[in-house]
């Protein structure tokens, strides 16, 4: 087939399934044709093309993907960091109006213009790394109106931006004041009213939900993850950040696209997102931001078999992070992924926690033309720099 654009002399990182490592191929090529790849392999192969591009020997990867963001929020909460480095602990910090409650009542106090604004110089922030695909969940409104309102923005930022948003329903994520001991009444609210708007609407790709002991139980979750089902959204779980409510095993039974945190989970756990392919979507940036000590069991999910996905975690009040590149280098050192892990955690297996595998996160004929153009020597430096931004061109679907 020909193409409209073929990008030669390059080093391609494939991250094609079946294959080793990065599916590294030294002389090669991508083609396109209205924004999807005709073509990876290969120079010597490579179709004939309207606009040839020489990448001087640089490194192409597949455009990067964060599969689990917070983007969307007002205020900020940088005055709690502030008072935990004075020794306030999170009850003082509540007492004082911290916490998600301050983020909550900045949310909802927000406009939707207000909210698209403030989001966009972290959108930003991350396209200037690579990223060509983010997902970006609600669950800062908290009320029928003010979650959609939220969904309604990140639907905006794929619009004003060149990047792909996938958008997650989070009503289950904190109990709102309005609601103080009655949780089982808020999750009536989310899945009898909220979930069936937000889905008639379009608004939401996923259902998300916080199962923690500081969050919802399994029981109430479950009750999420049946509404979530009816309305033919797929579902993922914040599970085993802070303890183990076996929240993994209960997403897995739901086959669930990912569970994320899991610095908690166990060996049940682990087997019953093996067999249900879910993926566990590990967050360095929050474990760093707290201070955790408890690591996630990526030796045991290796072993098992489980893709790990890499992602910002991106929030005003325990992951204040915006750079994808770091992020590999956090999970690198804190977690002791491979360069490889890392790579594909951003790439193939971050994609499959979007339930987008057919789509992107691997050079591959068919899928959109999402690429990153790296001035580096090998992929390694993606992962071992600190404060190192390599990026050369970013293309997404095929501009």
């Amino acid at each position: 087939m020909k193409c409209e654009r073929l990008w030669t002399n390059a080093r391609l990182a494939t991250m094609q399934g079946g294959v080793p490592g990065l599916g590294v191929i030294e002389h090669g090529a991508v083609g396109m044709a209205a924004g999807t790849i005709t073509y990876a392999g290969s120079m010597v192969d490579a179709p004939a093309a309207r606009e040839t591009i020489d990448c001087e020997g640089r490194w192409i990867t597949p455009g990067l993907i964060d599969p689990h963001t917070h983007l969307v929020f007002a205020g900020d909460r940088i005055g709690e960091f502030e008072m935990r480095q004075r020794g306030a602990s999170y009850e003082e910090i509540a007492r004082a109006g911290g916490g998600i409650v301050s983020t909550v009542h900045a949310t909802r106090a927000a406009s939707e213009a207000d909210l698209v604004a403030s989001a966009l110089p972290r959108l930003d922030t991350l396209i200037a790394e690579g990223v060509t695909t983010i997902e970006i969940k609600s669950g800062y409104g908290l009320s029928v109106d003010d979650e959609a309102k939220m969904l309604r923005a990140a639907r905006i930022l794929g619009e004003a931006r060149p990047v792909t948003v996938r958008t997650t329903f989070l009503g289950a994520h904190a109990l709102p004041g309005e609601y103080a001991g009655d949780a089982d009444g808020y999750i009536d609210l989310v899945c009898q009213t909220m979930m069936p708007e937000i889905a008639a609407a379009g608004l939401a790709d996923a259902v998300d939900a916080f199962c923690e002991t500081i969050g919802f139980t399994p029981v109430q979750t479950e009750r999420v993850f049946a509404a979530a089902k009816k309305h033919g959204l797929p579902v993922k779980l914040h599970a085993e950040q802070l303890s183990n409510q076996h929240g993994a095993a209960l997403a897995a039974r739901h086959h669930a696209l990912s569970a994320d945190h899991l610095e908690y989970l166990d060996d049940g756990g682990i087997a019953a997102m093996a067999e249900a392919a879910t993926v566990a979507t590990l967050l360095p940036g929050a474990f760093y931001f707290l201070r955790e000590t408890k690591q996630p069991p990526v030796a045991a999910l290796r072993a098992a078999g489980v893709p790990i996905a890499l992602a910002t975690d991106c929030n005003p009040g325990t992951s204040p992070l915006t750079s994808i590149l770091l992020t590999m280098n956090m999970a690198a050192v804190q977690f002791g992924l491979t360069v490889d892990e890392c790579l594909l955690g951003v790439t193939r297996h971050a994609a499959t926690a979007l339930g987008m595998q057919n789509e992107t996160g691997t050079l591959e004929v068919g899928k959109h033309c999402d690429l990153a153009i790296w001035d580096i020597e090998r992929p390694a430096d993606l992962v071992g720099r600190i404060g190192f931004n390599p990026l050369h061109q970013r293309i997404w679907m095929g501009q």
